[in-house]
């Protein structure tokens, strides 16, 4: 086997995924006027609420330099509240506001116009999630 032939390659296929999947998204959230990294953030904020700036990195899988622009937009976007820690100024504490909170309601059609979007079923995504996740977990250090 020719392991430098693309077709060879394990990475490749889930880089083309991943951008397809994103485009696919694109319509959908261009709707509620958020990116796909938005979306993730707001995904987690409805979540758990307030969470610090380093958790949000760490849920998902990205550093401050990346995520700081991002929070920044959403804040300009009132979507969310940044606050340093009054205990500990280093800490900063990020919180939805009431827009922030409305938007979930409005985001609750997300996944299923996704799936729809993409022509699979709940069954073949919980597959692909599942396998996906199962990369994800060994690789983790």
């Amino acid at each position: 086997m020719d392991y430098l032939k693309l077709e060879n390659q394990a990475c490749f296929p889930i880089y083309a995924l991943s951008r397809v999947l994103t485009a696919h998204y694109k319509p959908i959230l261009d709707e509620v006027e958020l990116t796909y990294p938005q979306y993730l953030v707001m995904m987690v904020l409805w979540e758990h609420n307030q969470l610090s700036v380093k958790e949000i990195g760490e849920k998902l899988l990205l550093d401050s330099g990346t995520l700081t622009p991002l929070l920044k937009k959403l804040e300009a976007k009132k979507m969310i509240l940044r606050e340093r820690s009054k205990t500990d100024e280093r800490i900063v504490n990020v919180s939805l506001t009431n827009n922030g909170l409305q938007l979930k309601d409005k985001a609750s059609s997300i996944p299923e116009a996704f799936k729809c979007s993409l022509g699979l079923t709940t069954d073949e995504i919980t597959l692909l999630r599942k396998n996906i996740n199962t990369i994800l977990d060994k690789t983790k250090k």
